[in-house]
């Protein structure tokens, strides 16, 4: 009889417990709804300011006075001498929003928003050929990292608000939410963690988009694509993947290459986006101004069918390159949507297939390539392109990141999944478990 109402009372104890945990959950999940809220608004504002400033000035270049080149050496030194003097760890750039994901140590400096979104708006203005998605990001995780400071939240809780920032400054920039949430997810390692930060990624994600266009912030649009899609096809799209990863490699290798180069040539930094203003001018006096900024025109026309020659991939893949490599702002990744856009192009005629549809799949499968991103670019071009392109976005961006390196532009260097050429490389030195 004791012993059967002790288990009554152990019982009771343990349904007692279970109702309490209950609203400790919904109240947990709703804080993190807010924080993400919070965190959506700061990328979406910043994320407004930084493309109106970006399309102003670029527009201003590039309406008569392309001239300005010849001046990007002395604004890359005075970016680099800025940088040099204040910069801190703000100059570790988008790496490390990821490397404090990781292994939180130390807080994001303040700094790093003003000084990356004056960088990059110079950076355009005299015609580098950079990104905009490093800015987005780094704007935002600095922002966001402020408000966790202000709050004094934990590493642990540190950490989840920085997924937020990357998926909300991603989404924001693009106009693509969905995609930021599962980018912020992808491209960091948070291990069993995880599933915390999807409700902040997700909120901060569609937060950060729909207050840039309350703000009047637009993106470009395309055309959906609903291709017939067979075996063939696949098999076809899955040979253009393989060429994919292999230009996402080659560009996160040159850029590394690049920035060990100078490194090693050039021990005072301001010095080496000194050196790559005269090698972008160099460039430009050979191949013309296509190639700098943006080229966002690349895009559309790939995308619109025309075909493109081998050489202009190349060229956007080596400009941009040399402006990254040597530490002019801006990021990677609108760079790589052309060079995967107009590879896509140049390579749809040999394979059989559709111009229009290989640039689609190339725009996203080069940064699935470049940034071990896989999942985020298959939804980025669902977003972009319609839900009937999932099958040849899922083959071209998967068989993208095999073929890659764990060496990406972010240089997250994730262990898990181990790659296909990291297997082969394993086999044959007789080091595979």
């Amino acid at each position: 009889m004791e012993v059967a109402v002790n288990q009554a009372d152990d019982g009771g104890g343990d349904d007692a417990d279970h109702g309490a945990v209950q609203p400790m959950w919904a109240l947990n999940v709703l804080r993190w709804i807010i924080f993400g809220a919070v965190s959506g608004t700061l990328a979406g504002v910043s994320s407004f300011v930084f493309l109106e400033g970006l399309d102003r000035v670029t527009e201003w270049r590039e309406n008569g006075r392309q001239w300005l080149v010849v001046l990007l050496p002395f604004a890359g030194l005075g970016l680099g001498a800025l940088y040099h003097a204040y910069g801190g760890r703000a100059k570790e750039g988008s790496p490390l929003l990821v490397e404090q994901v990781h292994e939180p140590t130390a807080w994001i400096p303040r700094r790093m928003a003003p000084l990356v979104l004056a960088g990059t708006w110079v950076s355009h203005l005299f015609g580098a050929s950079v990104g905009r998605e490093g800015t987005a990001l780094q704007m935002s995780g600095s922002l966001t990292d402020g408000f966790s400071r202000a709050l004094g939240l934990p590493s642990p809780e540190r950490r989840i608000m920085l997924v937020a920032a990357l998926s909300g400054g991603f989404g924001a920039v693009f106009g693509v939410p969905l995609a930021g949430a599962v980018f912020g997810l992808e491209v960091q390692a948070l291990g069993r963690r995880r599933w915390v930060a999807i409700a902040p990624a997700v909120t901060a994600s569609f937060v950060g988009d729909r207050v840039l266009r309350i703000l009047g912030g637009s993106h470009a649009t395309y055309a959906s694509l609903a291709p017939d899609v067979d075996a063939s096809m696949l098999v076809r799209l899955s040979t253009a993947g393989v060429l994919f990863g292999l230009a996402g490699a080659a560009f996160s290798l040159l850029t590394h290459a690049v920035k060990r180069l100078m490194a090693g040539w050039i021990s005072w930094p301001p010095l080496r986006p000194f050196v790559g203003g005269f090698a972008t001018i160099a460039l430009v006096l050979l191949f013309g101004h296509d190639y700098q900024g943006l080229s966002l025109p690349l895009i559309g026309q790939a995308l619109n069918g025309n075909q493109f020659g081998f050489e202009v991939f190349a060229l956007k893949l080596i400009f941009t390159a040399v402006a990254v490599g040597t530490g002019f702002f801006g990021g990677e990744v609108t760079p790589l949507f052309v060079v995967g856009a107009t590879l896509g192009s140049a390579v749809a005629t040999p394979l059989g297939l559709d111009p229009a549809l290989v640039a689609a799949v190339g725009l996203c499968a080069v940064f699935a390539a470049a940034a071990n991103t896989p999942l985020a670019c298959v939804v980025l071009g669902a977003e972009l392109f319609g839900g009937g392109m999932i099958a040849p976005l899922a083959v071209g961006c998967f068989a993208a990141y095999l073929v890659s390196t764990h060496d990406g532009i972010y240089g997250t260097r994730r262990a898990h999944n181990a790659k296909l050429v990291n297997n082969i490389r394993q086999v044959r030195t007789g080091s595979a478990p």
